[in-house]
């Protein structure tokens, strides 16, 4: 197992990227058990599979082979952050981005299931998630203007439909860099965001925690997810808010944006 292993991850030194079908053809090995192995390393993110279903050596084998010049990207890092938020709260972890209108999103569930990734169908309403709260209340005011124009769609009994009232739950987010959304899109279910800043200040990410019950101290959520927001920041430092990818070290301040 070891060596068509091995085999497998030789053939990135004849390339960049390749289909499974060259890796099998350049690994020696049948086609199923390329795809197996394969399939097994991506989920382990030592390979990664690109938009157009190519195969190329992951975060961790750059990191190790010195040919990571580059930031890494949101979707590389991201997932061991969730990881690590996810393990100490055993809470749902979530990191989302602002997508034409919607939160693209990836997640971790307490578990051993790794995080999932971006995906087109994975998406979330901006204003009935505090993670889509955080990325508008940053967002230009015509994304804000555009938001509440397309609709406010009421998914619970608490779900904020008021344009005055969200742009109100904006303003504080804005002010103490903290987002809840109690029962805004699921029944007993309330989300706690912070941002991750871009180096030149900008918001380039949002990542959340879903809890049951919020209790009155915040403390508990909100010292993790500034840890996991730092800490992002650090690894995504220099990259732009054009490709949506985090950087910086901005602290969310101890205050609550209560969307309720």
């Amino acid at each position: 197992m070891t060596s068509k292993i091995t085999s497998i991850l030789m053939t990135f030194t004849e390339g960049s990227e390749h289909s499974l079908t060259e890796i099998a053809r350049l690994a020696g090995l049948p086609v199923s058990t390329a795809h197996r192995l394969t399939s097994e390393l991506a989920s382990r993110r030592l390979l990664e599979r690109t938009s157009d279903g190519q195969y190329r050596a992951g975060l961790p084998l750059r990191t190790i082979g010195g040919t990571d010049a580059a930031p890494p990207s949101v979707g590389e890092r991201a997932p061991y952050v969730l990881e690590d938020l996810a393990a100490v709260t055993r809470c749902r972890a979530r990191l989302g981005v602002l997508r034409e209108l919607e939160v693209a999103y990836i997640q971790k569930e307490p578990g051993p299931r790794p995080a999932t990734s971006f995906s087109a169908a994975a998406t979330l309403p901006l204003h009935a998630t505090a993670l889509g709260r955080v990325l508008l209340a940053f967002s230009p005011q015509r994304t804000v203007e555009m938001t509440i124009l397309r609709g406010l769609r009421q998914y619970t009994a608490h779900t904020v439909t008021a344009p005055v009232r969200l742009r109100r739950a904006l303003g504080v987010t804005r002010l103490t860099r903290v987002a809840v959304a109690k029962w805004q899109l699921e029944p007993g279910v309330c989300g706690v965001a912070v941002p991750v800043f871009g180096s030149g200040g900008e918001v380039l990410a949002a990542i959340e925690l879903s809890v049951r019950d919020l209790g009155t101290d915040l403390q508990p959520i909100l010292g993790p997810l500034s840890i996991a927001a730092r800490s992002l920041s650090r690894e995504l430092a220099g990259v732009s808010a054009i490709s949506t990818q985090p950087t910086a070290t901005d602290e969310p301040r101890h205050l609550v944006a209560v969307g309720h």
